[in-house]
């Protein structure tokens, strides 16, 4: 199946895929947004240059762990954190140079005239969308009653679920990741 940018199919009253290229970090929220002073083109170089500087830094770290035999907890942990941020990367670095646009058309691989644009100024593509709530709040409820609401509108790809996954884990079982001695 192909998909133009924004066109979505609705799978399940709370799920759709939805084609949606990100520029940014998460919900789209670029460096030049926060800082005025920063391009746009300056902003996602130093966001992709970020992101593989943390990727180098996390492998590291995944590389130690599995060494020093530390335990699975950690491990699966970090290797979830590593691969999402790694799918991430390759399509920041490598998705501008692969495909050409996707405004009003199905993207093309590897087009004759060059992608979109240049190594490192990529897009993310998310695909993930879970709207569990879509409605009016009752008449009852304080401020927000009789206003159309939903909840959970992010869209987002496997490898942002499997960066907060491997967070979650580290959160929940911190004891059993980090064992005291």
């Amino acid at each position: 199946m192909n998909f133009e940018l924004h066109e979505d199919v609705t799978v399940s009253s709370w799920f759709k895929v939805v084609f949606v290229e990100n520029d940014g970090m998460a919900w789209g929220t670029k460096l030049s947004d926060i800082f005025s002073f920063i391009t746009d083109k300056s902003a996602k170089l130093i966001l992709t240059l970020f992101r593989i500087a943390a990727v180098t830094g996390i492998g590291y770290w995944l590389y130690d762990v599995i060494k020093k035999q530390k335990t699975k907890t950690l491990i699966f942990a970090i290797s979830l954190i590593f691969a999402g941020a790694l799918g991430n990367i390759i399509d920041s670095v490598f998705y501008g140079v692969l495909f050409d646009d996707s405004y009003g058309q199905v993207a093309t691989f590897l087009p004759n005239e060059g992608g979109y644009s240049g190594l490192f100024y990529g897009k993310v593509v998310d695909m993930l969308n879970f709207p569990l709530y879509n409605g009016i709040l009752p008449d009852w409820l304080p401020f927000f009653g009789g206003k159309q609401f939903s909840f959970f509108d992010p869209v987002f790809n496997i490898a942002d679920m499997a960066i907060s996954t491997g967070i979650g884990i580290l959160i929940v079982f911190n004891k059993r990741a980090f064992p005291k001695k």
